[in-house]
């Protein structure tokens, strides 16, 4: 965390495919949080969410936070740092304990907590990022979310863990601190921008978020008010631009600017006269052609997308329990006829998921592409609100987990 003055920042760094993206957050009296500083820069070091070179990341990340630096009137030392990519794995465990005493003890709490984590097997190139508790039971007795000072003989718990390849969260380390930063902590993306998206009674009722970034499409599945299932699927809008570029044989940063200003994924949005202006390669003239040509490259790649994101669904048995739907979020989504074609596929409501919960420069980062950097912010206030990084529900919550993370964080350090 940063100091300016007497203010309380926090900063969020999105290391995205596609861009880098710094937002600084102060936290208000109210205990709410007002972005006073954004910064964003394209991502040439990225491939699918993970590092490929670090020298051309470490340069988004510091043009990035310099613009951010800029816009707040501050310097930056620390941040809370997004992580994705194909190498992300979860998984849920349980565990059981004998409570020690007549009541259940924060250290009850870590013992179970410890059994459910030790209960699996974590592959020697992983590590684990997060450990979320989902409910605890008490004698038989189901759902309980806090289990602290309640009576009982046995303590339970159920979890989900998500863990990481090592080798793409030491190199995010090492990227953060060769621009001069520490890194307060690591969080999957998805369950960052669940915190900026998504409401309390979606995640009660059962929802599917679905975040389409530039390289890769991060899924996380809410019940009950807790997290049960995550996954990436290494498909993005990235590769939605290269199509257009390919097909239509026009440059990629033209075809990318098609997608974002022309682009649906239903021919039926188009009219059937409309015509687009499409440039050529090289010294050719630009082309015109038919708005519904671009629809018709574009429409079977997101369908695609959405098949394969159902087909995970089904594959973890949640796709019955999405009574909220789907919410849609990431730089991806914004395109016409999403909503639509998501709804066609899943046959439950879907909506397209933009952050909330802040204020300040909020117009400046109202977008579903920033719903990462702001779910950020968000996660590290709540950190900061339960004290000495420990928090419960979307995160580590427990004080031996987050213990083990600082020894794994200090055992990478990174200049």
């Amino acid at each position: 965390m940063v100091k300016k003055a007497d203010k309380n920042l926090i900063v969020g760094l999105d290391i995205g495919t596609s861009k880098v993206v710094a937002i600084v957050g102060e936290i208000t009296p109210d205990d709410g949080i007002e972005i006073i500083g954004i910064g964003a820069n394209p991502s040439r070091g990225l491939k699918k969410g993970v590092v490929v070179n670090i020298e051309w990341t470490v340069q988004s990340i510091q043009r990035a936070v310099r613009e951010a630096e800029l816009m707040a009137g501050c310097e930056i030392h620390a941040v809370f740092a997004g992580i994705a990519g194909s190498h992300i794995r979860s998984l849920n465990s349980d565990g059981d304990e004998i409570i020690r005493a007549d009541e259940v003890s924060r250290g009850d709490v870590d013992r179970v907590i410890d059994a459910a984590v030790g209960a699996v097997g974590i592959p020697a190139n992983q590590k684990i990022l997060h450990v979320l508790p989902q409910e605890f039971i008490i004698d038989d007795q189901r759902g309980i979310k806090e289990p602290v000072g309640m009576s009982g003989a046995r303590l339970e718990a159920r979890i989900h863990i998500v863990t990481g390849a090592v080798s793409a969260a030491q190199n995010i380390i090492k990227c953060v601190r060769r621009c001069g930063l520490e890194v307060d902590d690591i969080i999957l993306e998805q369950i960052a921008s669940g915190y900026s998206v998504l409401s309390e009674d979606e995640k009660e009722h059962g929802v599917c978020l679905i975040d389409i970034g530039g390289g890769t499409t991060d899924i996380a599945v809410f019940s009950e008010g807790a997290i049960h299932h995550t996954a990436v699927i290494a498909i993005g809008g990235d590769l939605v631009t290269r199509d257009i570029s390919q097909i239509l044989c026009t440059p990629t940063r033209d075809a990318e600017d098609l997608k974002i200003r022309y682009a649906a994924v239903l021919n039926q949005l188009v009219g059937q006269d409309d015509t687009i202006e499409v440039p050529s390669v090289g010294d050719q003239p630009p082309r015109r052609l038919a708005r519904q040509t671009l629809a018709e490259v574009v429409q079977p790649r997101y369908e695609e997308l959405l098949l394969l994101v159902q087909a995970e669904l089904r594959r973890s048995g949640y796709e019955r329990l999405l009574v909220a739907g789907i919410v849609l979020t990431g730089g991806g989504s914004k395109i016409d006829g999403l909503i639509q074609l998501a709804e066609e596929i899943f046959h439950v409501p879907a909506r397209l998921g933009a952050p909330r919960h802040v204020s300040g420069l909020s117009d400046m980062a109202q977008g579903p592409t920033y719903a990462t950097g702001v779910g950020l912010l968000l996660f590290g206030q709540r950190q900061s609100q339960e004290g000495l990084m420990q928090t419960q529900h979307l995160n580590e919550g427990m004080q031996g987990v987050w213990e083990r993370m600082k020894r794994w964080f200090k055992s990478n350090s990174y200049q």
